[in-house]
């Protein structure tokens, strides 16, 4: 029997995120584009209708971890991002497995729905939030039953501390240590 349930926005992406997830599985690449906002992304990030809550809660049901990459034109920290440090497996695969990511501009117009419901254009929440350098990732986790940010990677770390934290969010690390202490414990033992 055909399935009649309505084609929502949600569905399709989830449709089109299956066949990506298959490209993958099938030995295809994931690669870093530069998009006509001057703006380099990855393949895998979400495609977001901009309404954060809905990504979220969308990444929960998949048991996925949550978080927003901000960039700006022209930023040779955010290029590095995507050709380098995403261009290696060994780091690019672990994250793309256990997050969903959102990508912002930080001085872009598009509106975006924030978390707490309020909404903004990019540059706007970026100001509220605090975005001082890009990349900037903002790590979010359900605490106490809401979203949370729950780390942030201002600018662009070494790519062990790199890797690291995204290990440090998906496993909830953040509910024991700081990302310090946290770290300072890896190499030990």
């Amino acid at each position: 029997m055909a399935d009649t349930t309505p084609l929502s926005r949600r569905r399709l992406f989830q449709a089109s995120a299956g066949l990506a997830a298959a490209l993958v599985a099938t030995g295809a690449a994931a690669k870093a584009r530069l998009g006509d906002d001057g703006l380099y992304t990855e393949d895998w990030y979400v495609d977001s209708f901009l309404d954060l809550p809905e990504d979220f809660s969308a990444a929960r049901a998949r048991g996925r971890s949550f978080a927003i990459q901000w960039s700006q034109r022209g930023c040779i920290y955010c290029k590095e991002l995507h050709t380098v440090y995403f261009a290696d497996p060994a780091i690019e695969a672990p994250i793309r497995d256990a997050f969903d990511i959102v990508h912002l501009d930080l001085f872009g117009a598009r509106e975006v729905t924030f978390l707490d419901g309020a909404r903004f254009t990019e540059k706007a929440l970026g100001q509220r939030e605090r975005i001082r350098a890009t990349p900037t990732f903002q790590f979010f986790a359900e605490v106490e039953g809401r979203p949370r940010e729950v780390a942030r990677m201002p600018g662009l770390l070494p790519r062990r501390e790199f890797s690291a934290m995204f290990r440090y969010v998906a496993e909830g690390a953040y509910g024991t240590a700081p990302f310090d202490a946290w770290l300072g414990r890896q190499g030990k033992g």
